[in-house]
């Protein structure tokens, strides 16, 4: 059995059993009876089902939102957006079903056409970060793509996820179709992994655990996607837009408190506005709202556990030098304060992922020496550029090694567009016009039109 603690309050709010090898397994073949009637639906009637879904959820947003503030801390605005974007990428990969189409390839004496087919039965192991959205990452596609999907949430973040299971069968999914499995990721989690009946893993969490995963898919030459970790750069030039670059750091780095793959952990700072922006980033960082998760003005709320505070704290002893530090809530629950230190690319915060509130700011003097700063690092999935010229956006947006870059933003992540990163970031890409294709294999086949004679 798991507890379930709610990261604000730290009470304990349900607790949920593990799923044994042994349940795994059966889970396994529940799932490929129903995949094989699902393949075998019309296309539009597949796109119906998965749209169906998508009502649900919208129609339950609030309370999957509530869910998602007490077993993840998230603030409730955060949390009506992630129930939205599960609805989304439902409807999303809804639209896809009916586009799935294959080529047909000039040969000579004959057509040579191809087929997206469905890989089968496909473990989605989802993260404790953002339960809701990255676990539809997966599932969404997949089922849309023909395919029966078994979803291990993170032990700390079940409770959206068997909701979410229980709206797919109430909105008239097949049974087996869309399983979730709660447990340990060195028991449940592994089962999946080793299982022979399971064609595909889609993994999102640390690095470490990735390697595990991608070393269990060998065995079975098992095909896989992985989304990692990150230390992305914030790179501000001095011909910038400064108010607004500060205005909007805070946000990059501090939303979900931190524990974001995607946060811009590293901000970079052109030597000649250097003191300028930290003195424009402070009140902009002390603004930013930290509290009761529930009240819709709270911008970021705890982390999700004690020992992921204890592991912040570990970057950040008394000693360091902070250049900003904020307040956070006494008492009860896994609260850290947003904190900005100044650093150099050597220091352990500027090249491990953290996953807390916590930034470290790090002056250049060109462009060459920001795209050696930035990338730096064994990582690569995202960052942000800050700069009125639009050649040098370019320019480093084509020499910074990431996956998700945005020019004057800190958007990285879109359903309609590709997701993923370079390096020890990841493997594949999720979300896009080409999420379903990424739950087939092509087939190829070719059908002589040569007479017999």
């Amino acid at each position: 059995m798991h507890e379930i603690i709610n990261p604000a309050t730290e009470e304990v709010i349900a607790t949920v059993p593990g799923t044994t090898p042994a349940e795994v397994d059966a889970a396994v073949a529940r799932a490929a009876r129903a995949q094989t009637a699902w393949a075998a639906l019309a296309p539009g009637d597949r796109a119906r089902q998965l749209r169906r879904f998508a009502t649900a959820v919208d129609e339950h947003l609030e309370e999957l939102a509530a869910l998602e503030v007490r077993e993840a801390g998230h603030p409730i605005g955060n949390a009506r957006w992630e129930a939205g974007n599960a609805r989304d990428l439902l409807d999303y990969a809804a639209g896809g079903v009916e586009r799935l189409t294959g080529s047909q390839i000039p040969v000579s004496g004959g057509i040579d056409v191809t087929f997206h087919e469905p890989l089968g039965v496909v473990a989605v192991i989802a993260p404790w970060n953002f339960p809701m959205p990255i676990a539809a990452w997966g599932f969404a596609p997949a089922l849309a793509a023909g395919n029966a999907v078994l979803l291990k949430p993170a032990e700390t973040t079940p409770l959206t996820a068997l909701r979410l299971a229980e709206l797919a069968l109430a909105s008239g999914l097949p049974e087996g179709l869309l399983q979730v499995l709660p447990g340990a990721g060195p028991v449940t989690g592994a089962a999946l992994v080793e299982h022979p009946g399971v064609a595909k893993v889609v993994f999102t969490g640390s690095t470490a655990v990735g390697k595990q995963i991608m070393a269990g898919c060998a065995a079975g030459v098992k095909r896989l996607t992985l989304e990692l970790g990150g230390k992305s750069p914030n790179i501000v030039f001095a011909d910038a837009d400064l108010e607004r670059a500060a205005a909007t750091a805070p946000g990059s780095f501090l939303d979900n408190t931190g524990q974001d793959c995607c946060a811009r952990s590293r901000i970079l700072v052109q030597r000649s506005v250097y003191d300028r922006f930290l003195g424009l980033l402070e009140p902009a960082v002390l603004s930013f709202t930290v509290g009761d998760p529930t009240d819709p003005a709270t911008q970021m709320g705890p982390l999700i556990s004690a020992a992921q505070r204890e592991r912040v704290r570990s970057y950040v002893p008394e000693s360091a030098p902070a250049a900003i530090r904020g307040e956070a809530p006494a008492g009860k629950g896994f609260w850290y304060p947003a904190t900005v230190l100044e650093g150099t690319p050597d220091d352990r915060v500027a090249r491990e992922e953290i996953f807390g509130p916590v930034a470290v700011v790090i002056p250049f003097e060109d462009e060459d020496e920001a795209v050696r700063i930035a990338n730096a690092t064994d990582y690569g999935l995202s960052g942000s550029i800050w700069t009125r010229d639009v050649g040098r956006a370019v320019r480093v947006s084509r020499a910074v090694a990431a996956g998700n870059l945005s020019v004057n933003s800190h958007s990285s992540v879109r359903y309609w567009t590709p997701f993923g990163g370079f390096r020890q970031s990841g493997l594949g890409r999720e979300l896009g016009p080409d999420a379903l294709s990424a739950f087939t294999e092509t087939k190829n086949v070719f059908i002589s039109t040569e007479e017999t004679k």
